[in-house]
């Protein structure tokens, strides 16, 4: 199959899961079939599919992003020993654990091309990410705590393992309390990647955005934590905005 066919595979099996879907007509148009493979896979409830959908899925979602181009970690240079600035799209970034910034709920987002990063890593993983995250979820019984991670393989995406974590939500003034959790969430995340033998993590600005964060104070806490926390891992702050990143460029030096 080629790229065309191994999508229309994709989505006439992600149709036809669902009575409601059956008749929708699929275009044409090549960007309006990506929207609707990604509103599909965004959509769609943990749960198993059958070898013959997870290979062409697998062989889609990893040429898709060799066509982006993947990022090394070799790549880089260094801000400081062992801590790297990258700016750009984390599910291109070849590490050994990048970090996802999670809901509660902890399997994903399910509004359809939401551009959070949430919602990115788990379309370019794979459905399999979503099942992991729901039985990780399943075993603990309940909601994830602030400042608290999980691991999970990273399936179709370039790196090792994905690290989800639920960081603070801002609704109003910033607090201590909100500066603490955040700070957990990053010692957390640390943590694992240092338990499963990762050498190393690409760190995203959690709980900024929609979740409220004031964006300096956020990066402030991250390096802190990071100088303070990483051991021996490479830590590579990854930032989407060019106000993050010119944040960060400064507080690196």
């Amino acid at each position: 199959m080629n790229q065309t066919e191994r999508r229309l595979f994709l989505i006439r099996r992600l149709l036809a899961e669902k009575a409601q879907y059956r008749d929708m007509a699929i275009p044409a148009d090549e960007t309006e079939q990506r929207q609707l493979l990604r509103s599909l896979f965004n959509v769609r409830m943990p749960g198993g599919v059958d070898e013959d959908f997870l290979a062409v899925q697998d062989e889609y979602l990893q040429e898709e992003t060799r066509r982006k181009g993947i990022t090394m970690l070799a790549d880089l240079t260094p801000s400081e020993p062992g801590l790297y600035l990258w700016q750009g799209d984390i599910t291109t970034l070849a590490c050994d654990a990048i970090v996802n910034a999670a809901n509660a709920g902890m399997t994903g987002c399910y509004r359809p091309c939401h551009n959070c990063i949430d919602n990115c890593i788990h379309t370019y993983a794979g459905v399999q990410l979503r099942s992991a995250c729901a039985e990780l979820m399943a075993r603990q019984g309940h909601e994830e705590p602030t400042g608290q991670a999980k691991i999970t393989p990273a399936y179709n995406l370039p790196c090792r393992y994905v690290i989800h974590t639920v960081g603070p939500i801002v609704d109003g003034r910033l607090t201590r309390r909100h500066e603490e959790q955040l700070a957990s969430s990053y010692r957390a995340c640390l943590a694992l990647a240092s338990e499963h033998g990762c050498g190393s993590i690409a760190l995203c600005c959690i709980s900024t955005g929609v979740f409220g964060f004031p964006q300096r104070r956020a990066a402030e806490i991250a390096v802190q934590t990071v100088r303070a926390h990483r051991g021996e891992l490479d830590v590579i702050f990854n930032v989407f905005k060019d106000e993050d990143a010119a944040i960060y460029r400064e507080l690196l030096g």
